[in-house]
């Protein structure tokens, strides 16, 4: 796929582990994106049955019972505020291991899944879909929780597989043109968030994170921000959906949004894969692939 296409014939798919992620994850971009007409699509793998309940107000007998179908609901509500179409795999979550040595993840679960077996129901979802941009997260997942890990094997795998036509013979074969991963949490970010914090007299977040960040590395691969400020209260709408994960009085929200917005205004990828031309660093998840009567718009 290398021809340019008008704003209204683009498609965009972010494919994540648990429900949440796509709201803590580039979710101002997606908000950005379906303003501007954008077809956007939101695979989530795991229903995150084996997730904690992160938010006090929501810590109950009643709230841990139900998990499943609480989750479900908030992603409906997610969902909606967003604007977007969403899909499950329908997969197992892991759960994240603690301990050491880590006990064996559960039988059954996503992250026990061989990715090129488990990549049919997403290579399905691509064809019939057919976008442009996929975004996923990097070969660590972001961070190591097994499903996240998972998530980006087996994103790869439906990628070059949808693009087959021997492979899971159905549907049309699909070239998806662009892949991004998701490089949102980065140091420099979160470094420039803290200072600021502490410029206005308040309590960083950040500290601990700054203080045990090893990878120095992680920021060098950002090749991709999406300015995408103005959009950050609809991301914010999102989180707050995801009631069992997300404490409004917790460190998500300690970081005003103003403060946010004049300190950091974009979201971060790094291009992973392209069939189209184009030059880093971009501006745009769909450079390459926009009519060049629509660029000028697009920086304005």
């Amino acid at each position: 796929m290398s021809e340019a296409l008008p704003t209204g014939h683009l498609r965009l798919m972010h494919v994540h582990a648990h429900p949440d992620d796509e709201s803590s994850k580039g979710a101002a971009t997606t908000a950005k994106y379906v303003a501007q007409g954008v077809d956007v699509m939101v695979v989530t793998c795991t229903g995150g049955e084996r997730g904690s309940v992160l938010n006090p107000k929501m810590d109950r007998p009643e709230v841990w019972h139900d998990i499943a179908k609480i989750r479900a609901r908030e992603m409906d509500a997610a969902r909606d505020i967003l604007g977007i179409q969403q899909r499950w795999l329908g997969f197992i979550d892991s759960g994240l291991p603690e301990g050491d040595p880590l006990p064996p993840l559960p039988e059954g679960c996503f992250g026990l899944m061989d990715p090129e077996v488990a990549a049919e129901p997403l290579v399905g979802l691509i064809r019939e879909f057919r976008p442009h941009v996929v975004t996923t997260y990097d070969e660590l997942g972001g961070y190591p929780h097994p499903d996240h890990v998972m998530c980006h094997r087996v994103t790869m795998a439906a990628v070059r597989q949808a693009a087959d036509a021997a492979q899971w013979p159905g549907l049309p074969a699909w070239q998806v043109s662009k892949v991004y991963y998701h490089m949102t949490f980065n140091r420099p970010r979160m470094a420039a968030l803290d200072a600021a914090m502490h410029e206005h007299g308040l309590e960083s977040p950040y500290k601990e994170r700054l203080a045990n960040w090893t990878d120095l590395e992680f920021e060098k691969r950002i090749t991709t921000r999406v300015d995408c400020a103005e959009y950050y209260d609809v991301r914010d709408a999102a989180l707050l959906a995801h009631a069992t994960q997300i404490d409004p009085d917790g460190p998500w929200f300690a970081v005003p949004s103003e403060v946010q917005k004049k300190v950091w205004p974009t979201e971060d990828y790094e291009l992973a894969f392209s069939t189209v031309e184009t030059e880093c660093p971009e501006e745009d998840l769909f450079a390459g692939l926009r009519p060049e009567s629509e660029l000028e718009n697009w920086v304005l």
